[in-house]
């Protein structure tokens, strides 16, 4: 089965990253990651009731980060553990983001 989250910016900035032969990290660790990164890097509920869904946090995430931590060889880490921790959060193989439309498909 295919495993490989892409996030995008526009067609010419659109990055994927290949899951096949990276070991799953765990649902609950997954979730944490992604709190940790969305309180770190100062992130705000999209919703008025303050509630925060995981694919939330994940285009939250994405676009506080930034393009250049998904396209810098630099960063390649985190941005592989994102990927990780957003297909493992979310217990899907295939994710997509797309940033400017603050939109998530899988």
């Amino acid at each position: 089965m295919r495993s490989q989250v892409s996030v995008s910016w526009g067609e010419p900035a659109t990055y994927r990253f290949d899951l096949e032969e990276m070991q799953p990290m765990p649902h609950d660790q997954a979730r944490h990651w992604l709190d940790e990164q969305f309180t770190a890097m100062g992130c705000e509920p999209l919703r008025p009731t303050g509630k925060v869904l995981t694919a939330d946090k994940i285009v939250c995430v994405a676009e506080a980060a930034g393009e250049g931590r998904f396209r810098d060889a630099a960063h390649r880490d985190w941005a592989m553990v994102f990927a990780r921790a957003a297909s493992a959060a979310l217990a899907k193989p295939v994710v997509s983001v797309d940033v400017p439309k603050m939109a998530l498909t899988y």
